[in-house]
């Protein structure tokens, strides 16, 4: 098979190669895809950069649609050539034509669900339906404040936010021009990240945080009495920031790390509910994603640098073209 592979941590203008690969076949409970679209993450600048240790080649892609290659042992509930949407995030994969994932990870596509579409949903919108409802424990009336709210994440957290009953939610950028962008994705505030230093203290009850750096630390203050602070991610790379277990003691708050990979290599069963659920929140028009490009996989070096760039809004989504 082709697959976009990182052959080297060059960052990904240069160390992304469209090459040959081996084709994967799948494992006991595993389901083989024949890969038509992947959508493009943050993550995959990170894997370029040598930032998480893998050995290369490697073909990146963590969520994907296409349909039903091949079915491991013990797997059933599926036949060949159905339509599907998967969370190819235990090993990645989904920038090569052919895409191994636990069944557990696998959801049908439904009829009316475009598969573009369907590509951009598995990793974020995932993500905020587990981070909010089963990590942090979102309830009705909260209050929710969301750093880089523009993003593919942030676009997810504001809407899960708002079904799952906040009452109040606040989304953070670094870009002016992008505080518009803010508020027509449903959030009710659109605040630059240099408003943080003026903001009131102890307003909000849920402060999701994919980005880091020192307004993470500067984000606790503003967390109320049993306020929780998920980190979601490192986009900004910047020096890791210490913080005083004590301060979180006394205060009543707390700092919860959460990485759906590594959640979903424990829980896949768990993971793979809230993969369905939202499947089916975006083909029912509860949930919205904005796939705001296109573009062939041989282009995916250029699509990882926009994104690691930070100069997109929405997601990107890769086509494969399959021999």
């Amino acid at each position: 098979m082709k697959a976009m592979q990182i052959v080297s941590f060059d960052g990904p203008a240069s160390g992304l190669r469209y090459q040959d690969a081996p084709t994967p076949k799948p494992g006991p409970g595993q389901i083989a895809v024949d890969v038509d679209h992947a959508g493009v993450g943050y993550v995959e600048a990170l894997f370029a950069e040598g930032f998480v240790p893998i050995d290369l080649p490697w073909t990146p892609g963590l969520e994907v649609s296409g349909r039903v290659r091949a079915l491991g042992e013990g797997v059933d509930g599926y036949r060949l050539g159905d339509a599907v949407v998967a969370l190819t995030i235990t090993g990645g994969g989904g920038y090569g034509q052919v895409a191994v994932a636990p069944a557990e990870l696998v959801a049908p596509r439904p009829a009316g669900l475009d598969p573009v579409l369907a590509a951009a949903v598995p990793a974020n919108s995932t993500t905020a339906l587990v981070a909010l409802e089963e990590i942090a424990h979102l309830r009705r009336g909260e209050s929710v404040l969301v750093h880089a709210a523009a993003g593919g994440l942030g676009s997810q957290m504001g809407q899960v936010a708002r079904l799952l009953g906040a009452s109040r939610i606040v989304g953070v950028t670094r870009s002016e021009a992008k505080r518009q962008k803010i508020l027509d994705l449903g959030y009710d505030e659109a605040w630059l990240t240099e408003d943080l230093a003026d903001a009131e203290p102890a307003q909000f009850d849920v402060i999701a945080d994919p980005v880091a750096g020192p307004a993470r630390l500067r984000s606790l203050d503003l967390l109320r009495t049993g306020g929780r602070l998920l980190a979601l991610g490192d986009a900004s790379q910047a020096e890791d920031q210490q913080v005083s277990t004590t301060s979180l003691w006394l205060r009543g708050i707390g700092l919860i790390g959460f990485n759906l990979g590594a959640f979903s290599r424990v829980n896949p069963a768990l993971v793979g509910r809230h993969l369905r659920h939202a499947v089916e929140l975006v083909a029912s028009g509860e949930l919205s994603v904005h796939v705001t490009d296109r573009v062939l996989i041989q282009d995916a070096a250029q699509a990882v640098a926009a994104v690691r760039a930070g100069t997109t809004t929405g997601k990107i989504v890769l086509a494969h073209v399959q021999n």
